[in-house]
């Protein structure tokens, strides 16, 4: 049984999260040895028992799960007509996205990434270029525009990697158009594309990992810092976004968020991590719940880095495990400091005010 956060939908700034991007699936593969893979080589090695989903598929998810039901979460994409594409489908259904906009799509296969990861954690991984996701194309996006006209002025329209830029602009055009908040990341080889094509004019908050904020700030990863790459990376958006915000991910140094006028870290929380594929997106999409909760940018980002480090402790990218009642738990368990309005999202008013918690019944209430 799935437990939401307390957040009031009807009272809620966003009604709905509108979004594009990949839809997927993949494969861990544990290489023997840590030497780099040569071109000819032949590796033995063995299949991680992990579940790898996509980017797009693991945001909803977060978000459908910690805001329940009264809350529309609507993905735009396409799957292969194959058993993966079945799958998939029948997950984010179980999960209650609204998938009217997740097409299966004749003759192609859903997208697939198979990761290998090396004994001392390093890794790579290949993805498939021809999949069912690289058809979404901007003409796709737009017949979800009623969805768009029906949450105007209380939607978030989420652009988000493994799709073709030309899908996410126009899904941040409708998002401007009918006056949503507009999300989006890039992954490293596209910022500058969507840079000149304009796209940064259309988003309010830019969500990026170390290695993209580097690029983004024309800096070198290896030879910075995160925080001097945070610092750089946000002087760059307020140069071409002065109103935009920002969230960079920076794995076990933490994360950091910019509002427009200040920039805010946050350290790791200290967890046992399984595994930290996805975490990124899972930060993300715990951002999104924080800001549906009227939290403002510095709380939202205290829930979003919650939520990832519960993510963290499954082996898969999507942890259905992170509900309500495991995100207090972590907190409680790990001496997490909340601020009291991040606190109410998790607890009821009762135990809040110090009436002794009855966990099954406190559990069971919305």
């Amino acid at each position: 049984m799935n437990h939401p956060l307390y957040v009031d939908i009807a009272q809620a700034p966003y009604r709905a999260l509108i979004g594009v991007g990949g839809i997927g699936a993949g494969s861990f593969f544990a290489l023997k040895g840590n030497h780099t893979l040569g071109r000819e080589e032949s590796r033995l090695g063995h299949f991680l028992p992990r579940r790898d989903y996509c980017k797009l598929h693991i945001i909803c998810h977060y978000v459908q799960t910690l805001l329940g039901p009264s809350f529309a979460t609507i993905p735009i994409g396409k799957v292969g007509e194959d058993e993966m594409g079945v799958r998939l489908l029948h997950e984010m259904r179980e999960a209650g996205l609204d998938t009217r906009y997740v097409q299966v799509a004749p003759g192609l296969q859903t997208l697939f990434s198979f990761c290998f990861i090396y004994p001392d954690g390093s890794g790579g991984n290949l993805t498939t270029d021809d999949s069912a996701c690289a058809h979404v194309d901007a003409a796709y996006v737009r017949t979800a525009e009623p969805e768009f006209v029906r949450f105007a002025g209380r939607g978030i329209a989420l652009a988000a990697p493994e799709v073709p830029l030309a899908a996410r602009q126009a899904l941040l055009e409708l998002g401007t158009q009918h006056r949503m908040l507009r999300v989006a990341s890039f992954a490293t080889g596209e910022l500058a594309e969507a840079i000149q094509l304009g796209m940064l004019h259309h988003v309010d908050l830019l969500a990026l990992n170390r290695s993209e904020a580097a690029a983004f700030a024309h800096l070198a990863a290896e030879e910075h810092t995160p925080a001097a790459i945070a610092h750089a990376a946000a002087e760059r958006l307020r140069q071409l976004n002065p109103g935009a915000q920002l969230t960079v991910t920076a794995g076990a140094h933490g994360s950091w968020s910019w509002d427009g006028h200040e920039l805010v870290h946050r350290p790791a929380i200290p967890v046992t991590a399984v595994s930290t594929a996805g975490a990124g997106d899972t930060f993300l999409a715990g951002i999104l719940v924080g800001l549906v909760a009227r939290l403002p940018l510095h709380q939202a980002h205290e829930l979003g880095a919650l939520v990832a480090a519960h993510a963290v402790t499954s082996p898969h990218t999507i942890n259905k495990e992170t509900d309500r009642v495991a995100l207090w738990q972590l907190a409680e368990a790990l001496h997490v400091p909340l601020s009291q309005a991040v606190r109410r999202l998790l607890i009821s008013q009762d135990f809040a005010s110090g009436r002794t918690p009855n966990m099954h019944e406190e559990t069971d209430s919305r």
